[in-house]
This record gives C-alpha cells, sequence and structure tokens, in this order.
C-alpha cells in the first residue's frame, strides 16, 4: 500500500484551533499568543494568504503570510509538525508562498532556532531589520 501524499494549497481560511494544534507540534506555540484565543482567531482571520500542508486532511503544515501580492509578502508564520521536519514540507510551503506573490519580495524573521535554516533554502540573510514592539519605545 503506497504512503499517503501530502498536499499542498493555498486556502481562504483558517480554523484556530487548527492552527494552534500545528503550531504545539511544530514548537512555534513558543513565540505564539497561543493561550490567547482571540488574538489567534485575529491571526487566522487577518491573514490573506495561507498555504497548507495536509497528510490525509490533518493540517501537518502551514505558511501564513500577510501580502500586498505586489511588493512584498511578510511570512508570518511557517510551522511543520515536528515528526515530519526534513522532509521538505518547509520549503515547499515557502515555494507555494512565493507562487502566489511572484511580484513581492518574500519577508520573514527568523525564530532563533531556525536562524541557520534559512540560507540552506537559499534565502538571503538582510541584516537592515528593525521592529518595535511597544509603542512607548518610540523615541520623538
Amino acid at each position: 500500500m503506497p504512503s499517503p501524499e501530502i498536499t499542498y494549497q493555498r486556502e481562504e481560511t483558517l480554523d484556530p484551533e487548527e492552527f494552534v494544534d500545528v503550531l504545539k507540534r511544530s514548537t512555534l506555540s513558543e513565540r505564539r499568543p497561543v493561550d490567547d484565543a482571540e488574538r489567534i482567531a485575529l491571526m487566522c482571520q487577518n491573514a490573506n494568504l495561507i498555504v497548507t500542508a495536509r497528510l490525509d486532511g490533518r493540517l501537518v503544515g502551514i505558511a501564513r503570510s500577510l501580502s500586498d501580492f505586489a511588493f512584498c509578502t511578510y511570512l508570518s508564520d511557517l510551522a511543520v509538525d515536528q515528526s515530519l521536519q526534513r522532509q521538505g514540507i518547509g520549503i515547499r510551503l515557502i515555494k507555494e508562498t512565493k507562487r502566489h506573490t511572484p511580484k513581492a519580495k518574500l519577508i520573514l524573521l527568523a525564530a532563533p532556532a531556525a536562524v541557520d535554516y534559512y540560507p540552506k533554502t537559499g534565502m538571503t540573510r538582510f541584516t537592515h531589520s528593525f521592529l518595535l514592539d511597544n509603542i512607548d519605545d518610540l523615541k520623538v
């Protein structure tokens, strides 16, 4: 009997519970507000480019992005079930995301554990980025 095949597709919506489940199975939950149902729901609702990897219908990988489809695509979450990592699922999710936004630059912030992964995919390290988490930190 052949092994089940992973299917990749763009999906218009993302179920918050399913999203949290794959975040937990990928360890990305350590850096995401998985205990804040309202924030998770908004993250799912407001992403405008969602590419999934499914195995027998179960979500095993996700690339959740925000894009203008012309200049930039911010790949906010790239998560793959730990038991299926190192099989090319992450790179395929990146590739499928880029296919939907061919003219836009694909941008992401790497999790500390993944900093060495992205250069291996062919992505270029870019050191000129900045982060503002708290508006009160902005100097006037």
